[in-house]
Parts: C-alpha cells; sequence; structure tokens
C-alpha cells in the first residue's frame, strides 16, 4: 500500500491534522480543540492522532507555537501552550517512522515556498495572523532560522517605550483573534469569536467594524513596511485564517501603499515588497510540516 505522511499543526486553540502524499495533495483534514490546560491531557490526544494512522503512513510532520531547535527538534517557550516548553514530541512519541517538528510561521513560510506564493521566490517572508503574529523567512529559496532558532518571531516585537506591557507587542495589536473580538465587541454580537460574523460586516464597511479594520490593517501594513526596511525581500505572503478573506489582503496593501508614497524620500530610496494573500491560509502548516519533514528526510535540513 503507497503510504502517505501525517501532517499536524498544533495551536492553542484548534490542533488540526490531515494526511498529505509526496506530491502534497491533502487527502484529508480533521480539526479538533485543542487540549490546552494540561500536558498530560494533550499528549494523550496528541497520542491518540497519531495511533489512528500508526500503520498507514511513513512520517509525521508536526508544526507547533515556540521555538524549535534542531536538529533534534525540541520546543522552547510553547507560544500559548507553555507545557510544551523543552518538550520533545518525537520522543514522547516514540514511533517507527520519522518525526518533525518546526514552528508554525516558519512551516507556514515553508508551505509557500513549497507549492505557494513564494514558490520560485529568491527572497521574501510570510507573516502570520493568527493569536499572534508569526512569521517565516525565506533566503536563497531556503528557509532562515537564524543563530537561536528565533527568526521571525514578529509576536515579540514591541514599542520600545513599553517593554512591559504585553498590549504593546505586534503578537497582541496584530493578532487577528483580538481584532475579531474587538469588532464582535463593538457590535454587540453575542459570540466574541464570531469571524463571520464580523467579515460580514467588514465586507459591508459597515460603520462601526470598518475604522477598526482598518486601524487593524495599517497595524500589520506598519509592520511589513518596518520588516522590509531590514530584509529587502521579493514578495511578503499573508497567511493564517483571516488571510482567506480577500478583503485582507486588499487593505493592507492599500495602507501599505499610502505608507510608501506619503513620503517623498521613502518612495525615491525603498523598493516595496510584492503582497500576496497565502496560497494555503489556514492549512499552511500542514503543508509546511510535511514539507520540513521530506527536507529532514532527505538530510537537507
Amino acid at each position: 500500500m503507497n503510504r502517505n505522511y501525517l501532517a499536524i499543526d498544533i495551536g492553542g486553540t484548534n490542533l488540526k491534522y490531515g494526511i498529505i502524499d509526496r506530491a502534497g495533495r491533502l487527502i484529508e483534514k480533521h480539526s479538533v480543540t485543542t487540549e490546552a490546560t494540561d500536558r498530560e491531557a494533550f499528549l494523550a490526544q496528541l497520542s491518540a492522532i497519531v495511533t489512528q494512522y500508526r500503520d498507514q503512513i511513513k512520517g509525521v510532520g508536526i508544526s507547533v507555537p515556540g521555538t524549535v531547535k534542531h536538529p533534534d527538534d525540541t520546543i522552547y517557550g510553547g507560544g500559548a501552550l507553555r507545557f510544551l516548553d523543552q518538550v520533545n514530541l518525537a520522543t514522547v512519541l516514540n514511533l517507527p517512522v520519522p518525526v518533525s517538528v518546526e514552528n508554525d510561521g516558519k512551516a507556514a513560510a515553508l508551505a509557500e515556498l513549497w507549492l505557494g506564493h513564494l514558490k520560485g521566490v529568491e527572497n521574501g517572508a510570510a507573516v502570520v495572523l493568527g493569536t499572534g503574529v508569526g512569521g517565516g523567512l525565506i533566503f536563497n529559496r531556503q528557509l532562515y532560522s537564524g543563530t537561536h532558532f528565533q527568526a521571525g518571531e514578529l509576536s515579540f516585537l514591541f514599542d520600545t517605550r513599553n517593554l512591559g506591557d504585553i498590549h504593546h507587542s505586534i503578537g497582541w495589536r496584530g493578532s487577528a483573534v483580538h481584532m475579531i473580538e474587538r469588532v464582535a465587541s463593538a457590535l454587540n454580537l453575542a459570540d466574541q469569536h464570531d469571524g463571520y460574523a464580523v467579515f460580514e460586516a467588514i465586507n459591508k464597511r459597515d460603520k462601526i467594524a470598518w475604522p477598526l479594520f482598518e486601524d487593524y490593517a495599517k497595524e500589520i501594513a506598519h509592520l511589513i513596511y518596518n520588516l522590509q526596511t531590514i530584509i529587502d525581500v521579493d514578495r511578503i505572503v499573508i497567511g493564517g485564517g483571516i488571510s482567506a478573506q480577500k478583503i485582507v489582503t486588499e487593505t493592507i496593501q492599500s495602507a501599505y501603499d499610502e505608507m510608501f508614497h506619503s513620503n517623498e524620500m521613502v518612495a525615491a530610496v525603498l523598493t516595496p515588497a510584492e503582497i500576496r494573500a497565502s496560497k494555503f491560509a489556514n492549512d499552511a502548516n500542514l503543508y509546511g510540516a510535511i514539507y520540513h519533514l521530506l527536507l529532514k528526510i532527505n538530510a537537507e535540513v
């Protein structure tokens, strides 16, 4: 039987998993609520998912929040899942097939490099809008991880005057989850996480929702502007679940263009990056986890 690969995307809210073949075809996909409060319950949940496919797969690729140090793939920090700090999932799962683990922002960038909108791009980046703001950098058509495997940790960019206040971090101000909560609250929605209702209002340019969304788009455009002055890439891809909404990239692009053209010196000296929506949106980490696994199997990482 032709064996495929199990892709797992661990998030603070949902745990997504699916089967992907060597050509990058997503054969099946599932999502469950993450056991986010207890380490043992979480590891039991993860093991149960893997056990379902144990005899059908030839490898497991996992995307996680937090810093992942290679080559042993130990997790540090763990993002929203702090109990993952210093956990090595390959050791915990103890499988007879290869297991690889990569940071979620880097996985998103790898997905776009493999089969998405960074394929064939010499230098690019992914900016992932989720609970926080993830990132992945592609230099010379390869993932750049940095000396300490923390390149692209965009959530930890702060207003320098307020380093002690998380509310002044890009991870907070650029959070898609928090933006949806702010808009939902302003609209008096019963469900503060009702993204569908929020974007219905945004797409209608609702007088309450639209200004809040515009401010959010300007925040992300400002991030991309500053990022481009440092890394000077050809293309930046916007990822995360909200990237499936066409209006997200369009509004960020508009705010970004306005920043460049509002200052003659900036327009004369700097070249803006092209901004595109992710090809894979909320599934990017699944694809990227498997591409990282394939690179590891082929001894390319």
